[in-house]
């Protein structure tokens, strides 16, 4: 089930529920390894889903991050110590080994207290992952590092898969939707992450139903393709907590069709759009089909 907040859902924004034994073993082992999941810290959506096909998305760097973005209900504030999240890389390592992943997602919360962002940590995590389980790929979901491009080389030299960054939303709402971001420093991390390390997919999503118009999401679009960006995730914005943007439009599939249209005649290499999509949603089939 989704939690509603907000107004009533359209009929193409529910989901049925899934699997319980399965989605609860994924948090009690979650829980275990004192670990955080993005999917339950962001209230997604496809949680359960996820949950239930014995996958999560792991987000490392504790649970409190140092942003206060109006879309997002992970808790901000002042995080913890590093010392308390130094084992986090092999827990982490251990966790998808016992779910026996073949694709690991790791994301962090945003930690500007920190004198590398947390990208070390980063690294330190790819290298634990790869140790454990080598033939795996892997998806990092970065922070903008403040645009430093030492923090995103020492991300990239540990080779992830996939680097992935989100720009969010248009321009025009960036300054409304995310906290002590900047539209154009996304981009040059996109474009750095490409220069650094040809070979690493280098990955972007937005959401929708914000307040954007269509031509404002084009632009958008046309921007990640100049900065070197392969693969686009498009998804519709749910607000996850009151707290939190109000949703201002509920955004048809039909019109998730014609931007995934649009993007891939950009020349993307994948383009997943649709009313559930998030960046780590079905990462590994994005990953796969690409063109």
């Amino acid at each position: 089930m989704l939690v509603q907040i907000g107004p009533r859902l359209p009929d193409w924004l529910r989901k049925p529920w899934r699997d319980a034994a399965s989605d609860h073993q994924v948090k009690r082992l979650m829980r275990s390894r004192e670990l955080h999941t993005v999917c339950e810290s962001a209230r997604c959506p496809n949680r359960n889903e996820c949950f239930s096909r014995g996958t999560a998305t792991f987000m490392i760097g504790g649970n409190i991050c140092t942003r206060h973005c109006a879309f997002c209900s992970v808790p901000a504030g002042k995080p913890d110590a590093y010392d308390t999240i130094a084992g986090e890389p092999g827990q982490v390592a251990d966790a998808a080994a016992e779910l026996e992943l073949d694709y690991v997602v790791v994301t962090a919360v945003a930690r500007d207290d920190l004198a590398d962002g947390g990208a070390g940590h980063f690294a330190r995590t790819i290298v634990a992952i790869r140790d454990r389980l080598p033939e795996a790929r892997i998806e990092v979901l970065t922070p903008d590092f403040g645009g430093s491009e030492e923090c995103i080389r020492i991300v990239l030299d540990a080779a992830p898969h996939v680097f992935n960054h989100n720009v969010e939303t248009v321009r025009r709402l960036s300054p409304k939707v995310r906290s002590r971001s900047d539209h154009d420093r996304s981009l040059d991390v996109l474009k750095m992450a490409g220069r650094i390390r040809p070979d690493t997919l280098v990955k972007s999503g937005l959401m929708v139903g914000l307040g954007e118009s269509r031509d404002e999401v084009h632009v958008l679009l046309q921007e990640m393709a100049e900065h070197g960006v392969r693969a686009v995730t498009i998804g519709q914005y749910l607000q996850p907590t009151r707290r939190n943007l109000p949703v201002a439009e509920f955004v048809h599939p039909d019109v998730f069709d014609a931007y995934r249209e649009f993007g891939e005649s950009l020349g993307f290499d994948a383009v997943f759009s649709g009313p559930f999509v998030r960046s780590s949603y079905m990462a590994e089939s994005v990953f796969e089909n690409r063109s």
